[in-house]
């Protein structure tokens, strides 16, 4: 019995030293608004929907016609910041039915980014 008392207190001891040193570790919750919370899949969504237009038929031709290659302009979309996506995703959504001239716009910009 004296063995438990004994080891009582050291744990006591060593439990009241422990929870003096060490330090505290103060978690803090907040609320986060939509714009944060959907940013990783809006750009995520952004990306993927510049790589699909960068892969449709039309643009492979386009592409070739004016010496880019399609997986370096995949690979440069890539390398882009998630602005640098947004922009480019904004203009493909703004253009409309068979404009080719956004399709232009859009490549340009792609080499104007990966060249400069």
């Amino acid at each position: 019995m004296k063995m438990s008392s004994v080891l009582t207190h050291v744990l006591c001891r060593f439990l009241a030293v422990a929870l003096m040193v060490l330090p505290w570790q103060a978690a803090q919750a907040g609320m986060i608004g939509t714009g944060q919370a959907a940013t990783p899949a809006g750009a995520q969504a952004e990306r993927q929907a510049v790589s699909s237009y960068l892969s449709r038929a039309q643009t492979v031709s386009e592409m070739q016609a004016l010496g880019v290659d399609a997986q370096a302009a995949q690979d440069r979309v890539a390398a882009m910041t998630d602005a640098e996506v947004g922009t480019i995703a904004g203009k493909i959504d703004e253009q409309p039915a068979g404009g080719v001239v956004v399709l232009l716009l859009v490549l340009l910009l792609i080499y104007l980014v990966a060249f400069r």
